[in-house]
């Protein structure tokens, strides 16, 4: 909801940042930009959540093959599903880098961005937030690595430099800090157990010190409020986390996954629609207002449907194939 409200902010100015209220944003106080914009620091939530729940996952699964195979169907389908969709459409629409793009450009761009190596090879990012895909992939990879190092091997010798090596990416990209701050909690009982209303402002308190931190200072100065957060969120029984147990806020936290990707699918026709419309002359606080309005409504029905189709059903269809094909690989085989 964080990176969405962003949006709300950031997409109606049609790529234009150099002047006030470009596009059909309205002329809004600097300020309440400047907080909506910080959204975007819900990333930073996200890799928290799973340097949470990522260490835990792969010793509930007990293997690094079962492990990645899980985070593939978790991650994968939706993705791929939205990756083929912008591919087949951006080309007629002329969405961004497809403008006058060549075969092999586009081919290039395609498989870049199927294997989150865009980054790496200098390609543009296809879907506008998956990007920290590639973030999420490369915590698996050296993660699930370090793992077998340490656990299956028994060798603390080819884990240090995989250590060693997630360190230095923490020093490239700062915001990859987050990631350890889950993996404290997943490590340790430690919980900040702050109960009834004054859990909750002490949380969001330190909510809106680590955006601060994140957006004035810089990403190792946030981690002391987001670790204070997250320790808050976890503790049962805390102010948040019976904030965090409405009925509402679980259901959005069951389709997060969809709404996060899917959203700017949802957002992008009508942030189209209200450029043209406001280049004749159409009011930009009635267009950002249902620029708003209808955006938040489609995502969230989109994000629903992409969840219980895709999430599930498909999901659920994909494994079921591949069980059966493995299944009857394995019995074909001598060495079954």
């Amino acid at each position: 909801m964080s990176v969405l409200i962003d949006h709300f902010c950031d997409m109606p100015k049609g790529g234009v940042y150099d002047i006030p209220a470009p596009g059909f944003l309205p002329p809004i106080w600097p300020w309440l930009q400047s907080v909506i914009n910080s959204g975007g620091h819900g990333v930073e939530l996200f890799f928290m959540i799973s340097g949470f729940l990522i260490p835990a996952s792969l010793v509930r699964h007990g293997s690094i093959g079962k492990f990645m195979y899980d985070r593939l169907l978790r991650i994968m389908p939706v993705f791929v599903v939205l990756h083929l969709a912008l591919f087949v459409v951006g080309p007629i629409v002329g969405y961004k880098f497809f403008r006058g793009i060549d075969l092999p450009t586009y081919l290039q761009v395609f498989f870049a961005n199927l294997f989150f190596v865009q980054d790496a090879l200098g390609f543009p990012i296809a879907q506008q937030n998956a990007w920290t895909l590639t973030y999420e992939w490369a915590f698996y990879i050296l993660f699930a690595t370090c793992f077998g190092a340490v656990v299956r091997l028994k060798s603390w010798w080819l884990a240090a430099p995989l250590i060693l090596l997630g360190l230095l990416c923490i020093l490239r990209w700062p915001i990859t800090a987050f990631f350890v701050v889950g993996m404290l909690f997943s490590a340790s009982n430690l919980r900040f157990r702050m109960t009834g209303v004054v859990g909750v402002v002490a949380g969001l308190a330190c909510f809106a010190a680590m955006y601060v931190a994140l957006d004035v200072l810089h990403p190792f100065a946030a981690l002391l409020p987001g670790f204070l957060l997250f320790g808050m969120v976890l503790a049962t029984g805390s102010g948040m986390s019976g904030l965090l147990r409405l009925s509402p806020l679980q259901y959005l936290g069951k389709i997060s996954y969809s709404l996060y990707l899917v959203h700017p699918f949802v957002l992008f026709p009508l942030q189209v629609i209200g450029l043209k419309l406001v280049d004749r002359g159409v009011d930009r606080w009635l267009l950002w207002s249902g620029f708003v309005i209808f955006g938040l409504a489609l995502a969230l029905i989109a994000s629903a449907l992409s969840y219980e189709i895709i999430e599930v059903r498909l999901r659920r269809f994909v494994d079921g194939t591949l069980r059966h094909i493995f299944v009857r690989k394995m019995a074909q085989s001598p060495a079954a």
